[in-house]
């Protein structure tokens, strides 16, 4: 297995998950796009697209920072025809970018429902769409989606459904893109943590410096996503992934190293369908 030469397409990668699923690629050689719209520090947030582009470059890879607003089709058309510039082409596009705001109906104003739709629907459309046309020319090329599974139950749906149809908005085109180009032979898949993952949503956004210590590392989804990605396109798609009951499938036995605190009960992310089994000795919500 090996991403040596390969060229991934991330958005959302200066920080948190995108950045970890391109510091793993760049551990083979592989060339990252880092497409994001963080370029000046935030005064909350870690990381820029060139802090970002620097870690790439530390850990063996070549890195393309672009500002990029995936709301934009210029601005995603533009950063895709920089990649194949720099780099001949696309072989692995990560929709990772993503807004989230957990708020009812009458709590949810319209400007934040169109941000999350705009970024989380129709970025990974736009993204993928504007990708697709390189990926064909790939000899195993994957888009992976940082989506949940299209469980339809009403529990997902209740208290924050702005939030939950955009996020399934991301899912149902996998849904719908691994069978549209199936014959063309680009994998679509979704990959979605069983628990919390440490990254700044979680810090700001749900449950604060404690929450974080209830969390699994990013790093469990870069090596998810990784082990995808060496995965044949043409038969290996359409799939809703659970990180590590995949990972357990690859072969991994050791959760506890994603841990960012062993001593706290892991914290369950939302979206995980209730007939998920956690791995032989995973425990969820309890002291392991």
């Amino acid at each position: 297995m090996s991403l040596q030469g390969k060229t991934l397409f991330v958005t959302g990668a200066s920080r948190g998950i995108g950045l970890a699923i391109a510091l793993r690629a760049a551990r083979d050689g592989a060339n990252v796009t880092v497409a994001a719209k963080t370029a000046e520090p935030h005064k909350h947030l870690p990381g820029t697209i060139y802090t970002a582009a620097e870690e790439i470059e530390g850990a063996g890879g070549q890195a393309l920072p672009l500002v990029v607003d995936v709301r934009d089709e210029a601005s995603v058309q533009a950063a895709v025809d920089a990649t194949v510039d720099r780099f001949g082409g696309i072989d692995i596009c990560v929709n990772n970018a993503s807004a989230i705001q957990l708020t009812g109906t009458l709590g949810t104003e319209m400007k934040r429902y169109d941000l999350m739709h705009q970024i989380n629907a129709r970025g990974t459309y736009l993204t993928s769409k504007a990708c697709i046309p390189h990926l064909k020319r790939s000899p195993n090329p994957h888009v992976l989606m940082l989506s949940p599974p299209l469980d339809m139950s009403p529990r997902w749906f209740a208290p924050h459904v702005a939030y939950t149809m955009a996020k399934f908005g991301m899912s149902m085109c996998v849904l719908g893109m691994a069978e549209e180009f199936r014959s063309d032979g680009i994998a679509f898949n979704a990959l979605w943590p069983r628990t919390g993952i440490a990254t700044a949503a979680i810090r700001f956004a749900l449950a604060g410096d404690e929450g974080m210590r209830r969390c699994r590392t990013p790093e469990i989804m870069a090596d998810a996503a990784y082990a995808v990605f060496n995965k044949p396109s043409r038969s290996f798609t359409g799939n809703f992934l659970i990180d590590d009951t995949f990972l357990y499938g690859e072969g991994e036995r050791d959760f506890d190293k994603y841990r960012v605190d062993p001593t706290e009960p892991l914290m369950p992310d939302f979206f995980v369908p209730e007939d998920s089994v956690p791995p032989p000795g995973v425990k969820i919500g309890v002291d392991a």
